[in-house]
């Protein structure tokens, strides 16, 4: 029996509302990373890597290490502007972080965007490489799975 008071869920709006958000947080992510760029540009910061794992539903920045050339170099402080669109909302608003967390929040927004999930199950692992010279994000990202083989024998 259903309950006629009851609106029937109307997953194909719910996905376009989705899809939507997904592309809107998109957009932002040019204008934070030239923020948190210039940020760290300003700092001699050449260059920073991010490595992070997850599984078992749960994944984590596991490091943030920064360099001047070839040499370990502290982050700088202060804060970087970084805009958020919160999951449901239709304005993006302003967020005032540390350099470090504007460093995470663009990765883990990257590995939304490119590997979402990337945490679950036998999860992934990997590094991104934010070059500050030549103004360039990569991702060397390593997926884990749990492989079977089955064989059945009769004689």
């Amino acid at each position: 029996m259903t309950d006629a008071t009851q609106p029937a869920i109307d997953m194909a709006a719910i996905m376009q509302r989705f899809s939507q958000w997904e592309a809107d947080a998109a957009k932002l992510v040019p204008e934070n990373k030239a923020r948190l760029f210039a940020c760290l540009a300003s700092a001699g910061i050449t260059l920073v890597t991010v490595t992070f794992d997850g599984y078992g539903d749960s994944g984590q920045i596991e490091d943030v290490a920064a360099f001047i050339g070839d040499q370990p170099a502290e982050l700088p402080g202060g804060t970087v502007d970084v805009m958020r669109l919160d999951h449901g909302a239709d304005q993006p608003v302003a967020n005032h972080l540390s350099p470090s967390e504007a460093i995470e929040d663009l990765a883990y927004d990257l590995l939304r965007q490119t590997h979402c999930g990337w945490e679950n199950n036998d999860g992934a692992y990997g590094e991104f490489t934010f070059d500050v010279t030549a103004g360039t994000i990569t991702l060397d990202y390593n997926e884990r799975y749990t492989a079977s083989e089955t064989y059945a024998h009769e004689w």
